[in-house]
């Protein structure tokens, strides 16, 4: 019986560790970004024990807020998809076939098609300024 058991976890011991690291991987970031907020969090609440000026505490807010005010810029983002698309192809030409290759050309292709939305639409208030003074000169 010994034997039986050694060798069905030695068989099944990859499979086992693919499931608890599909489980694992998620709530560890849970915890960490709980834990990683948490002081965040309670600095915000010991500084706003002690501020009467609520425009004070919003500046506090706005310092502690992490995400960007700025757009995406999809130009960046269709470089790096392009070139995720082409390291893609080579894969498949070189190593994994034909199937590769032509998702190495979808990839691509999404990319290409991210780069010229960026072109076409301006997303930074530099170039929306450039674009709303072009139009008016016309």
């Amino acid at each position: 019986m010994s034997h039986l058991y050694t060798n069905i976890m030695e068989n099944n011991i990859i499979p086992i560790f693919g499931i608890l690291t599909g489980i694992i991987v998620p709530v560890a970031v849970f915890i960490w970004l709980y834990y990683e907020g948490k002081g965040k969090r309670e600095t915000v609440l010991e500084i706003a024990k002690h501020l009467d000026d609520p425009a004070k505490l919003e500046e506090l807010l706005g310092v502690f807020e992490e995400r960007k005010k700025e757009p995406i810029d999809y130009r960046r983002g269709g470089v790096i998809t392009i070139f995720v698309g082409v390291g893609i192809w080579f894969l498949g030409f070189f190593a994994l076939g034909s199937l590769f290759q032509g998702i190495g050309f979808l990839v691509g292709f999404i990319g290409l098609g991210t780069l010229i939305a960026g072109y076409l639409y301006p997303n930074t208030g530099k170039e929306l300024t450039n674009a709303v003074e072009e139009f008016e000169k016309k």
